[in-house]
């Protein structure tokens, strides 16, 4: 999943609040790769805290041999013709490794990715 849907659960967005609900958190895994991008979001120490206590609730997948191997296949294959950044490989990649649903605002940043199973929740 792609950190963003998380930012708007903090943002209380209904919407997305119900689908994380219907989820269920049990059913919630990350990347180390969004872990990353959550804890640099942080804007204070409180904040982080939070973040760090939330995370820890969550299923966090690390980015191993494969996954790795897999992203830099993608970066060659999508980083000039879809502007596919290093992150979202990595994203993308743990996704398809674990055969996982891919939950993200931003679909349009992996669609293009046949091998990403992306999660319509709207």
């Amino acid at each position: 999943m792609r950190y963003k849907f998380l930012i708007e659960v903090y943002r209380g967005n209904g919407l997305i609040i119900n689908e994380v609900v219907k989820i269920g958190e049990q059913n919630i895994a990350i990347s180390d790769v969004t872990c990353a991008e959550l804890l640099f979001g942080a804007r204070n120490k409180e904040e982080l805290k939070i973040l760090k206590k939330d995370i820890d609730k969550l299923t966090c997948i690390p980015i191993n041999s494969q996954i790795s191997n897999l992203s830099v296949r993608l970066v060659d294959k999508y980083s000039l013709s879809h502007k596919l950044s290093l992150p979202d490989a990595l994203i993308a990649a743990t996704a398809i490794v674990y055969g996982i649903e891919l939950f993200t605002l931003n679909q349009k940043d992996f669609k293009f990715i046949k091998q990403v199973k992306l999660l319509d929740v709207f």
